[in-house]
């Protein structure tokens, strides 16, 4: 793709596709979207998308410079995703701890996306409100400044990267999937005590809890850590 970007309103000047509709940058997203969810990162083509809008793929070009700028688009919308309807309450632990689930839930949501866009910073409208959101809670619980930005880091990085560990296993076939957690009990469960004493006596539990994402439990340890030192600071 190239410079031919289109101002907003001559795009919407432009005539219905085949398939009757009238092209937008919130339709392409959305399409971009449900084609990387059905077929992966392959699917992020001009030539794919143009097909699936009932549009010359070249219509594209008058939305989005590359297809590296479409996706950072995607990334913006599920960062936008994550944030709408949120609303602050004022205190600080619980407000981290509901955006925290908000971005793994959003990113859990479209999974072969999240492969693609999640280590991705855009530097838009949403990714910016979010920083900013994320910023002012720690400091305006009394966070010093380095302090709150070691903590928004650590956070956002723990939220992200158990977004994409999780949206990894999801995005397997059925098939793996189930055969990654009989792992557990096939050959872990089965393993001699006398050998491995520590994972023989934890088997079941091992068996139990591998299977579900660790990430509200990691969260929670973060969020201890960022009390305990808020008030050491105190």
């Amino acid at each position: 793709m190239n410079e031919r970007v289109v101002p907003e309103p001559q795009r919407r000047r432009r005539r219905p596709t085949k398939q009757g509709v009238v092209l937008s940058h919130e339709l392409i997203v959305d399409t971009a979207l449900r084609l990387v969810g059905q077929h992966g990162a392959v699917a992020l083509t001009v030539r794919r998308l143009g097909t699936a809008l009932g549009a010359d793929p070249s219509a594209v070009y008058r939305y989005f410079h590359s297809t590296d700028d479409l996706l950072l688009a995607i990334a913006e919308e599920l960062i936008a995703r994550a944030q709408d309807g949120w609303q602050a309450t004022g205190d600080w632990r619980a407000d981290l701890r509901e955006i925290g689930l908000r971005i793994h839930a959003g990113y859990r949501a479209h999974p072969q996306a999240a492969l693609l866009a999640a280590h991705r910073t855009t530097g838009r409208t949403h990714e910016i409100a979010a920083v900013e959101a994320i910023l002012g809670i720690l400091r305006t619980a009394g966070f010093p400044d380095p302090e709150a930005v070691r903590i928004y880091h650590a956070f956002v990085d723990q939220s992200l990267g158990f977004a994409v560990l999780d949206a990894a296993a999801l995005a397997l076939p059925a098939a793996a999937q189930s055969a990654d957690q009989r792992v557990w009990h096939a050959s872990y469960a089965r393993l001699d005590a006398g050998a491995h004493p520590h994972i023989a006596a934890t088997a079941h539990l091992l068996a139990a809890d591998m299977g579900r994402s660790a990430y509200q439990f990691a969260l929670d340890l973060l969020l201890d850590a960022a009390e305990a030192r808020l008030a050491a600071v105190r």
